[in-house]
């Protein structure tokens, strides 16, 4: 029998790295001094929040007491008055001051935080991450200050920063040329045009993020000129691996529309109510992504493309198709269409869904309001020798005469249907027993009851609520 006294530090440090719940951790922390001492010495991870009381006092004792801080979230969500004062300006400079080893850091819902604050972290030379989550007092001149003191920035994701408009941080981004993971989510003075500022870091980038506001997306008239320049700068972006972009206007020869294909090693891919992408900017993605694994489109409404251009076009079959040919790999694919639409020939039809599910290994397919995924094409995945994961939203072309065949589907693992009208128990009663599938989720669906998923699969989850339908 070895005690614990005689276990050697680095072992008991492995235990601890494998207690993920911060309160386990701190309850062993207590068991014995030694315990403590080696906990402290370890400690790279502290999240703080709403209970850091007083403030600048608690922060100090915290980073006083893990003296190996590498990693540091400060996250006042759900704060009210009464939980006592925020973090303010003085408190960030604690972390520069005694935290030498900081290489990660999160603001979120840090409202006192003002430039002042964030350029005293200029002083931090290992910073790699920086996000900021509703910091609503951050100009673009405090990221310029932190920016063009950390060069070793790697990554850095900026949400719902409504006063961000001077981009002189971007344009010190791009000639720093580290930067690999970028996101902006909502900062309303940020348009698509000013990612060409970026400009030589484009080569290093793996991941882009980049979502527009949609309440702004009509009113904001974005800089034109900025955009103009897409179409006389070369975007090298071979080496990304990730790019999502949500509400965001596609304009030929502009824009984001420059760099969907000229990125080879692309492997995820979301676009999602991205207004003006056309067959031809999914094709040239297609034909230039040979590592692609993961994509995933939802179609905007018809009453928003006129705004952009005189000929509506939509995404067809031929862009599906397209990937089907080149995309080898493809193992998730996600097909959606936002509210209020319905069927049209130019979209995507089952034939062109079928034409990906059938050529490619995928493992997971999503259809949210897809009209056109009938029960002939739930026989069809009969045939699908990869598939595990299948959930269907809102398509109501489907009965229990194609809900019955998923019986029959030979890999298929998991099943989750919501708000599905044309589905009932008699649908799900081949997999009643069948040990089938491991897990089986019904939501909204409003004439499958509770009974009958009951033992269709071994994992059930059951939720009604027909709200939606008023």
């Amino acid at each position: 029998m070895v005690l614990m006294d005689n276990l050697p530090d680095q072992l008991i440090w492995e235990i601890f790295s494998r207690i993920d719940k911060t309160n386990d951790r701190n309850s062993v922390s207590l068991a014995c001094k030694r315990f403590h001492n080696l906990d402290n010495e370890q400690r790279e991870h502290l999240r703080v929040g709403c209970g850091l009381n007083p403030a600048n006092e608690a922060l100090t004792s915290l980073c006083q007491r893990f003296p190996n801080l590498t990693k540091v979230e400060i996250t006042y969500s759900g704060w009210m008055s009464k939980s006592g004062k925020q973090l303010e300006d003085p408190g960030l400079s604690i972390l520069s001051n005694i935290c030498p080893f900081l290489t990660d850091l999160t603001l979120s819902y840090c409202t006192f935080i003002t430039d002042a604050g964030l350029s005293s972290l200029a002083s931090c030379a290992k910073l790699l991450s920086l996000k900021l989550n509703f910091t609503p007092r951050i100009t673009g001149s405090g990221l310029f200050s932190i920016v063009s003191g950390c060069k070793d920035l790697k990554k850095i994701h900026i949400i719902r920063c409504l006063n961000i408009s001077n981009l002189e941080w971007l344009e010190c981004l791009g000639r720093q040329e580290t930067l690999q993971d970028i996101c902006i989510k909502n900062c309303r003075g940020i348009g698509e045009g000013a990612l060409v500022k970026l400009g030589p870091t484009w080569r290093n980038m793996k991941r882009l993020q980049f979502e527009v506001d949609s309440n702004y997306r009509y009113m904001k008239l974005y800089d034109r000129l900025a955009v103009d320049k897409w179409q006389n700068q070369w975007v090298l972006c071979e080496n990304m691996a990730e790019l999502t972009l949500t509400n965001c206007m596609i304009s030929p020869g502009r824009g984001l529309a420059c760099i969907l294909d000229k990125c080879k090693n692309l492997e995820k891919v979301h676009l999602d109510m991205c207004i003006g992408a056309r067959d031809c900017d999914i094709i040239g993605l297609a034909q230039n992504s040979k590592n692609l694994r993961a994509i995933s489109i939802r179609v905007p409404s018809d009453f928003s493309l006129p705004l952009l251009m005189d000929n509506p076009l939509r995404l067809t079959d031929e862009s599906l198709k397209s990937l089907a040919e080149n995309c080898t790999k493809l193992e998730s694919v996600s097909l959606s269409f936002s509210d209020g639409e319905f069927p049209s020939l130019s979209s995507f039809s089952l034939d062109g869904i079928l034409s990906l599910v059938k050529t490619c290994p995928v493992k997971t397919l999503y259809l949210d309001r897809v009209y056109s995924f009938n029960n002939i094409g739930m026989e069809a995945l009969c045939g699908s020798d990869h598939l595990e994961t299948l959930e269907l939203i809102r398509c109501q072309e489907i009965s229990d005469e194609g809900l019955e065949l998923v019986a029959r589907y030979p890999w298929l693992r998991v099943l989750r249907l919501t708000k599905c009208l044309g589905v009932t128990d008699d649908g799900l009663k081949p997999l009643i027993g069948s040990g089938k599938l491991e897990q089986l989720v019904v939501n909204d669906c409003p004439q499958v009851s509770l009974r009958g998923v009951q033992g269709a699969a071994k994992s059930v989850s059951y939720k009604l609520d027909l709200s939606w339908m008023y």
